[in-house]
C-alpha cells in the first residue's frame, strides 16, 4: 500500500536503522541479507519489577453504535489485551506481535531487509496467556499506541502495570496502525494515514480514540461485561496513558468521560486542545522527550495553564519520541541504538515505569511519591518544568 510516511515513521526510522547502513546508500541494500541473519535472535523486554506475574487475554471489541471513521463503513471495532495480576507457574506464553503484524510494521518502517520478522515478532515478553487471576480489586488503566505502530509497542509498560497492581487495558484502534490482526483472518491496515488530512487533522485521531475508551469502559465495567475477569475491575479507579498521538487521547477521554480519573500524554502533542474550563481538577502529567521543554511545543505550551488539577511537566535528557516505548530497549538488543536519542533502552524502560507508576500510584492509589515533587539524585536524566 502506497502510504504518506508519518513523522513519527520518519523518527522510527532514524532509531533502528544503525548508522553504517543510514549512510552507505546502495552498499546498505547489498549487506542487509547478511545484517539480516546476524540479527536471528531472541530479545527479550525487561522483566516487571512488581510483586505479581502477569496473565494475558485478548478481546475484541464491536461497537454497533458507530461507523468506523477511517472505513466509511461496517462498525467501530477494538482490539484490546488485558494484563492483570495473576498466579505465579499458570498460563501459557504470549505472542508479542502476529508474523504479519510484524512483517507490516518493519515495510512500513523500511526495515523489512534489515530485521527479520520472526525476531520482532519473537520478542519475548512475561506475561502468561490466560494465567489464573490473583483475586482482588484493582484500579484500571488504558493504555493507547502512538499513530501508526500497534498496542504491543507498549508491553513493558503494560507488564509493569499490571505486576504493580494493575489490570490494564492496552488498545488497538482499527485502521491506524501499519496492520493489527483482527479475527477471521483479517489484517487490518493503516487507512487514517491516508484520509486523516483529509479528515480535519490529528484531532479526529485523538477524539475518535476518546470514544473508543468510552466503548471500552462500558464493556469492561457495565452491566454485562466483556471480559471474563471484569470483576477485577475497580471501576471507581479508572486512569488512562498514551503514547504520542495515544496520549493526546488520554486528554480527550478525560475531557469527555468523568470516569477517566487521572492522564499521563507520553511525549504526543494535544491534538484536541483541552477544554477552557479545564478537566475538572483531575490531574494530568506531560511526560516528554529533550525537546519537549517549555517554548519547544506550542501544544503544550499552550495547554499547560488549562490543566487544573495536580499537574507535572517532566522531560528525559537524551531521549526521543520514541523512548517511552518498547522500541530502545529492542534496538539497543539487535545493537542498533539511536544515535539522536543516546538514553539507553534499558533506562529508557526504567524511567517510564518509575514515573508512570508513581503517577498511578498516587493518584488511583492514594499512595504519596516524593520522586513526582521534584528532581531525584539517582535520576539525573529527568527534569522537571514549572512554566
Amino acid at each position: 500500500m502506497n502510504r504518506r510516511r508519518t513523522a513519527s515513521a520518519a523518527v522510527l526510522l532514524a532509531m533502528l536503522l544503525p548508522v553504517p547502513l543510514a549512510a552507505a546508500g546502495t552498499s546498505a541494500a547489498a549487506d542487509s541479507a547478511a545484517v539480516a541473519e546476524s540479527r536471528r535472535t531472541t530479545v527479550e523486554l525487561p522483566r516487571p519489577t512488581g510483586l505479581f506475574s502477569v496473565g494475558q487475554e485478548t478481546l475484541h471489541l464491536v461497537d454497533r453504535s458507530r461507523t468506523d471513521p477511517w472505513a466509511g463503513s461496517g462498525p467501530r471495532e477494538l482490539m484490546v489485551t488485558m494484563r492483570y495480576p495473576a498466579q505465579r507457574g499458570t498460563g501459557g506464553p504470549v505472542r508479542y506481535l502476529t508474523r504479519e503484524e510484524a512483517r507490516l510494521l518493519l515495510v512500513d518502517r523500511g526495515l523489512d531487509k534489515v530485521i527479520p520478522v520472526e525476531t520482532l515478532a519473537g520478542t519475548a515478553a512475561h506475561s502468561r496467556s490466560h494465567a489464573r487471576p490473583v483475586a482482588g480489586r484493582y484500579p484500571l488503566i488504558v493504555l493507547s499506541p502512538g499513530f501508526t505502530v500497534p498496542r504491543a509497542t507498549l508491553t513493558a509498560l503494560a507488564e509493569d502495570l499490571a505486576s504493580r497492581g494493575y489490570v490494564v487495558a492496552a488498545v488497538d484502534h482499527a485502521y491506524e496502525s501499519a496492520g493489527t490482526a483482527f479475527p477471521g483472518g483479517r489484517v487490518l491496515q493503516c487507512l487514517a494515514c491516508e484520509k486523516v488530512e483529509a479528515a480535519g487533522g490529528m484531532h479526529v485521531v485523538s477524539d475518535t480514540r476518546a470514544r473508543d475508551v468510552s466503548f471500552l469502559l462500558d464493556r469492561l465495567t457495565g452491566r454485562d461485561p466483556a471480559w471474563r475477569h471484569a470483576g477485577l475491575i475497580d471501576a471507581s479507579r479508572i486512569a488512562m496513558a498514551g503514547h504520542s498521538i495515544g496520549g493526546a487521547s488520554a486528554a480527550a477521554a478525560m475531557a469527555t468521560d468523568p470516569r477517566v480519573l487521572a492522564g499521563v500524554d507520553m511525549d504526543g502533542g494535544l491534538a484536541t486542545p483541552v477544554p477552557g474550563t479545564g478537566l475538572g481538577g483531575r490531574p494530568f502529567m506531560l511526560l516528554g522527550a529533550q525537546d519537549r521543554g517549555p517554548g519547544q511545543n506550542q501544544s503544550w505550551d499552550g495547554e499547560w495553564p488549562k490543566l487544573d488539577g495536580w499537574k507535572r511537566w517532566i522531560t528525559f535528557a537524551d531521549s526521543g519520541h520514541f523512548s517511552f516505548s518498547d522500541f530502545p530497549v529492542i534496538g539497543d538488543r539487535l545493537g542498533i541504538p539511536s544515535p539522536e536519542a543516546p538514553l539507553s533502552g534499558v533506562r529508557s524502560v526504567e524511567l517510564t515505569r518509575r514515573y508512570v507508576g508513581a503517577f498511578f500510584d498516587q493518584h488511583l492509589k492514594g499512595t504519596p511519591q516524593p520522586v513526582l515533587d521534584g528532581p531525584s539524585a539517582d535520576a539525573p536524566e529527568v527534569r522537571f518544568h514549572t512554566p
